[in-house]
Formats: structure tokens, C-alpha cells, sequence
């Protein structure tokens, strides 16, 4: 297997995961009542608007993240959605270090290093 083969491989592995967690954790703060949230996460409550808006914000993420490259439709969205889930986890780790949720941070730096990966990769390969 040669190295764009290779790279290609690793890139929708990460995508994948990256799109798998993104629909389940934005699906659940977009769709599940507030005070449901606030019994497993300790800042919904205090920011329900928020939460909504970082919901459907890492759905539609996710679903850059796979249908652009997968349809050939738009090919560039896939690394801008890549780009724009790094900006949300930047905004939430920076959020978690305000509130001092230290615990939920290392989380949020994987994240943000698996769509820093995809957004790398995919800005030169659109379709590789």
C-alpha cells in the first residue's frame, strides 16, 4: 500500500470515528430535554441555548465530515466541516477551562487533534 493509500485509509478511519461521536453527543444535546442533559453534564442547565447550538452544530459537522467526500458533491466542505469541529473544540476546552471541568479537556484535545488530522488531510486530497 503506497502512502497516499495509506493516508486515504486513516483519513475516513478518523472521519468515521470523528462522525460516529459528533452524531451521537451533538444528537443527544440537540434532541434531549435540558434538564435530562444537566443530570449527565453539569452545563446544559446553565446554558440551554448553547447546548442546542453545539448540538446541531457537531451534527451537521458530522455529516460534513462524510457525505461531501462520499458524494463527490462539494468535496472542499469535507475539510471545512473538519476545520470548524476543531474551532468547536477549541471553544469548548477553553469553555471547560473557564468553568473548571479539567477532567472533560483531554477528551477535547483528541477530538480536536483527530479533525485537525482530517482537516489536514483532506484540504489537498479532496477525493484521495
Amino acid at each position: 500500500m503506497d502512502f497516499l493509500t495509506s493516508l486515504n485509509f486513516w483519513l475516513w478511519v478518523a472521519a468515521g470515528v470523528l462522525a460516529l461521536l459528533y452524531l451521537m453527543a451533538g444528537g443527544m444535546k440537540a434532541t434531549q430535554p435540558i434538564d435530562k442533559l444537566a443530570a449527565q453534564m453539569k452545563w446544559p442547565a446553565d446554558y440551554p441555548r448553547l447546548t442546542r447550538f453545539f448540538g446541531v452544530s457537531e451534527v451537521l459537522g458530522a455529516i460534513g465530515l462524510i457525505v461531501p467526500l462520499a458524494t463527490g458533491i462539494l468535496p472542499w466542505l469535507t475539510p471545512l466541516a473538519a476545520i470548524c469541529l476543531v474551532v468547536v473544540q477549541v471553544l469548548a476546552a477553553g469553555f471547560h477551562v473557564m468553568r473548571k471541568e479539567l477532567q472533560i479537556v483531554p477528551a477535547n484535545l483528541v477530538l480536536l487533534a483527530l479533525a485537525a488530522f482530517v482537516a489536514w488531510g483532506r484540504w489537498g486530497l479532496f477525493g484521495a
